[in-house]
């Protein structure tokens, strides 16, 4: 079975993914910091080996053992006042430092992640420098797969438990467990993939699978390829909410926020290069909402 090495194992993704890969068998090792927050992963770090990154170079790592593939999911928006030269070290150097150790040391395959939480309606100044940092760091990859095989992971809005609460689905759920009056949002007129981190997951673990049927470099959308408004996603937590607490008094105020200077309407979404590997995304919206609650109660 092969050797992972994988980045951001204690955000929202990687703590999703880490736990499938051990359960599908697979040695993990995880780059963090010494300070990372580890509570979503906490019940497997006997389970695998880490790198502190602020204490020892990224090279140690795979010196240890040989890696046979690189999952990159660790990345930074900037919503806890990061400032844009520390958005860019995350996204770019430190990126570029994983991706020189690979080469290096002959590993295999390399999986990037793109995330765009678009949906955010508490997105930070830096949204810019996080897009352009990651964009940076798509052309390098395509530059280096003459080098290594690079697959290319562009998500839409993952949704599912363990998720940052600073983002827009766990925000809206605790201002309802919270009981405010009213919700303030903008119109909701926006449309967006919404995408339940178990699919996520799944389709991870399947190019995992068929990464030797890939070409060298393979840029794959992750979404359900189904467009939902953001008003009608929340107006569907919301009915799930109120199923289970029928005597809440909380609104939905749709409008009371104006939207952001240049705002993303629709986005675009072709999975086709993942159904034809043989995925499909089997979570019903209604489905993965009631999971959210299952798990906050």
């Amino acid at each position: 079975m092969k050797h992972i090495l994988l980045t951001g194992a204690t955000g929202f993704l990687g703590s999703h993914l880490l736990e499938a890969l051990l359960t599908q068998g697979y040695k993990v090792t995880i780059l963090k910091r010494s300070t990372s927050d580890t509570w979503r992963i906490s019940h497997l770090l006997e389970r695998i080996s880490a790198f502190d990154v602020d204490q020892v170079k990224v090279e140690e790592a795979f010196k240890a053992e040989k890696v046979d593939v690189v999952i990159h999911t660790a990345c930074s928006y900037g919503r806890h006042g990061q400032s844009t030269h520390e958005v860019v070290e995350t996204n770019l150097l430190f990126a570029l430092k994983v991706l020189d150790a690979a080469i290096f040391f002959n590993t295999d395959t390399f999986f990037n992640t793109d995330t765009f939480f678009n949906t955010d309606t508490l997105l930070p100044k830096y949204l810019n420098a996080y897009s352009l940092s990651k964009k940076h760091f798509t052309e390098w990859l395509k530059q280096r797969s003459q080098t290594i095989k690079v697959v290319n992971l562009k998500l839409e809005h993952m949704y599912g438990p363990k998720d940052d609460q600073t983002k827009f689905i766990p925000w809206l759920i605790g201002q309802l467990e919270q009981g405010v009056s009213r919700i303030p949002l903008t119109e909701g007129s926006q449309q967006r993939d919404f995408i339940y981190i178990d699919d996520v997951v799944s389709a991870y673990l399947l190019a995992l699978q068929k990464a030797d049927q890939l070409p060298e470099y393979t840029e794959l959308d992750l979404g359900t390829g189904e467009l939902t408004s953001v008003r009608d996603f929340a107006s569907s937590i919301f009915t799930v909410y109120k199923s289970l607490n029928s005597s809440t008094t909380t609104q939905l105020g749709f409008g009371d926020v104006p939207m952001r200077d240049g705002e993303m309407m629709t986005v675009e979404v072709d999975n086709s290069a993942l159904k034809r590997l043989g995925w499909c995304a089997i979570t019903q919206k209604t489905d993965g909402i009631k999971k959210l609650f299952k798990v906050a109660q």
